[in-house]
C-alpha cells in the first residue's frame, strides 16, 4: 500500500541518500529540478495572481537552479522579473545553464542590491538544505538588506541561512513570509528556533515515491501528525454495544488548595476526550468545588497538609483504574505520592509538579523498569530539570526528545510551538499546527486530562500515536477557538469547551 510520504520528516543526509538513489535509477537531475520549480512557480502564481515586480535571488547550488526555473516561468507569465546572482564562477553546471537561458530570454540581471529592493516580492534561492557553515561576505549583506527592507520573501525549500536539521541560524538567515518545502519535510521545518524565519510553510509534492522511500537505507522515522493520521487514531466512533467501563476508567490525582482550578481543568480535558468513567483525587477541602464543576466524576477527598496539598491517597485501590494522570496543581509538597503511583501496574501520565517531583527525587533511572507505559509531558523548563545531561535541548528538539525517551524508557511529549512526542523505539510524532493562544496558565492541565482520556480508550492502539493525537486535538481546539473568539479569547475553560467542536465534524 502506498505510504503517505508527506507525513515523514527527513534529515539532510536522508534526503541526499534518496536523491542519489533517484539519480542512479535514471531520474535526470534536470528533470527533477524542472518539476519541483515549475510546481513551485505555479503555486506562487496561485498565491499572487496579478503579475508583480519580482526579484529572484540565485545562489551557486541547485537551490539557485530551482530559483532560475521559477524566474523563467514567472517571466513567461508576464511578471516583471529581475535576477540577482553571485558566485557565478562557482555555480553548479545546471545552475549556470539556467542562468544562460534566463539571459537569452532577456530577463533582467540586477547589478546591485539596490535594484533588488525595488521589487514587490522576492524569491529566495540562495542556499538550500545541508548548509553547515556560517554565512559571511556578500550573502550576509544581501540577506541583511532584504530582511530590513520589509519586502515579502518566498523561500525555496528552506530560508537561506537556516540549518536544515537543527533549525539554527548560521550567522544570519532570510526571514521568509512563506516557505515552499520541496518533496519531503526537513527537520528544521518543525524546530522551534526556525519558526520565525519560516513563515507559513507548505509542501510541494514532487513525486518522491514509496519505492524510493522503501529502498533508502536510512528510512525517515519522524512523522508529522496531520489530519488523516489523527482521524485514524481517534477512538471515535464508539461501537453500538458498549458501556462506560469499556470506554475506560481514568484516575486524576491533582489539585491543591492553592491550585484548585487545575483539577477542574484537567477534569474538563478528560470530559472533552470522552472518558467513560472519571475519578478525581483531590484534597478534601476541594471536594465540593469539584463536584459542582464535574458532577459526573467520582470525586475522592484525600487527607491534606496544613498548606492544602494532598497528604496521602489512602484507601484508593489503583488496580480498579485503567490509567492515572498525576500532577496538575499538585504542588511539589506532594512529591511523596510519585513513587507509589509509579509502583502501579498502570499507564501513568505525569505532568506539571509531578514532573518536578520526579526530578527532585531523581526517579528517571527507575522508569525503564516499569512494566507499563510512562508518559511525561514537560515544557522546556521541566525538560531541563528532568534531563540535565541533555545540554541546550532547544537547539535540536528532535534529537533531544529522542534521547530523553531512550534515557527514561518513557514516552515524552515535549511541549512547544511544534509539540513532539517520542517513544523509546525512536518514533517521533510532530504536531505541525499550533497557536500562541495556548500560552496561558491552565492550557496544559486541559491537555493532561485529554491525554488520559484517550489513553484509557485506546488499549489496542499505538500509544505514542494516541498521545500525539491528544496533542493534535488540543491544538486544533485552540485554533478553532482562536478563529471564532480571537487569540485573546482562548482561555483554558473555553479551550476545553472546543474539544468536542473539533470532532463535530472533524475540522482541520
Amino acid at each position: 500500500m502506498k505510504k503517505e510520504l508527506k507525513h515523514f520528516v527527513v534529515s539532510s543526509q536522508q534526503i541526499n541518500d534518496m536523491e542519489k538513489k533517484l539519480f542512479c535509477a535514471g531520474m535526470p537531475v534536470a528533470a527533477l529540478m524542472e518539476k519541483a520549480a515549475i510546481l513551485t512557480a505555479n503555486r506562487i502564481k496561485d498565491l499572487y495572481p496579478n503579475p508583480k515586480k519580482v526579484s529572484v535571488l540565485v545562489g551557486p547550488g541547485h537551490n539557485g537552479g530551482d530559483a532560475l526555473v521559477i524566474a523563467r516561468e514567472l517571466h513567461l507569465a508576464f511578471y516583471q522579473v529581475s535576477i540577482y546572482s553571485f558566485s557565478k564562477e562557482n555555480a553548479k553546471e545546471l545552475t549556470q545553464q539556467h542562468l544562460r537561458y534566463a539571459e537569452y530570454l532577456t530577463i533582467s540581471i540586477c547589478q546591485s542590491i539596490e535594484e533588488i529592493l525595488k521589487a514587490e516580492l522576492i524569491i529566495d534561492g540562495i542556499f538550500g538544505y545541508g548548509l553547515t557553515r556560517e554565512i559571511s561576505g556578500e550573502p550576509h549583506e544581501l540577506i541583511n538588506r532584504v530582511n530590513i527592507s520589509g519586502i515579502p520573501v518566498l523561500s525555496i525549500d528552506i530560508p537561506s541561512g537556516i540549518n536544515s536539521d537543527t533549525g539554527a541560524i548560521m550567522g544570519i538567515a532570510i526571514a521568509a513570509e512563506r516557505t515552499f518545502c520541496l518533496g519531503m519535510w526537513k527537520l528544521a521545518h518543525f524546530q522551534d528556533q526556525a519558526i520565525v524565519n519560516l513563515g507559513e510553510i507548505e509542501l510541494i509534492d514532487i513525486g518522491i515515491t514509496d519505492i524510493t522511500f522503501e529502498n533508502n537505507q536510512q528510512q525517515p522515522t519522524r512523522t508529522i501528525l496531520s489530519y488523516c493520521l489523527a482521524q485514524k487514531y481517534l477512538p471515535l466512533p464508539r461501537p453500538l454495544l458498549t458501556h462506560k467501563y469499556q470506554q475506560g476508567h481514568l484516575l486524576l490525582i491533582c489539585g491543591s488548595r492553592r491550585y484548585g482550578g487545575s483539577a477542574i481543568l484537567s477534569g474538563l480535558g478528560a470530559r472533552g476526550g470522552g472518558v467513560g468513567m472519571l475519578s478525581i483525587a483531590v484534597p478534601s477541602s476541594l471536594k465540593s468545588l469539584l463536584i459542582g464543576q464535574l458532577p459526573e466524576a467520582l470525586v475522592i477527598g484525600c487527607s491534606e497538609t496544613a498548606s492544602g496539598a494532598i497528604a496521602e491517597i489512602e484507601g484508593i485501590d489503583l488496580s480498579q483504574y485503567d490509567a492515572i494522570v498525576c500532577g496538575p496543581g499538585l504542588t511539589i509538597e506532594a512529591h511523596h505520592l510519585i513513587p507509589k503511583i509509579l509502583e502501579s501496574s498502570l499507564p501513568v501520565i505525569l505532568d506539571a509538579d509531578a514532573l518536578n517531583s520526579l526530578a527532585l527525587l531523581n526517579l528517571i533511572p527507575s522508569l525503564p523498569y516499569r512494566n507499563c507505559p510512562t508518559i511525561l509531558t514537560p515544557h522546556l523548563g521541566e525538560f531541563k530539570r528532568l534531563f540535565p545531561q541533555i545540554k541546550d535541548p532547544e537547539q535540536d528538539r528532535f534529537t533531544s526528545v529522542s534521547l530523553a525517551s531512550q534515557l527514561s524508557g518513557s514516552m515524552i511529549l515535549f511541549k512547544g510551538a511544534r509539540t513532539l512526542v517520542s517513544n523509546p523505539d525512536g518514533q517521533i510524532w510532530c504536531v505541525a499546527q499550533s497557536t500562541p493562544a495556548l500560552a496561558r496558565g491552565g492550557s496544559g492541565d486541559v491537555l493532561a486530562g485529554l491525554i488520559g482520556a484517550l489513553v484509557v480508550q485506546s488499549f489496542s492502539r499505538d500509544l505514542s500515536a494516541v498521545v500525539a493525537t491528544a496533542a493534535w486535538w488540543h491544538a486544533q481546539a485552540a485554533l478553532l477557538a482562536e478563529r471564532e473568539r480571537t487569540e485573546l479569547g482562548v482561555d483554558p475553560l473555553t479551550l476545553s469547551s472546543y474539544l468536542t467542536k473539533v470532532l463535530s465534524p472533524l475540522v482541520i
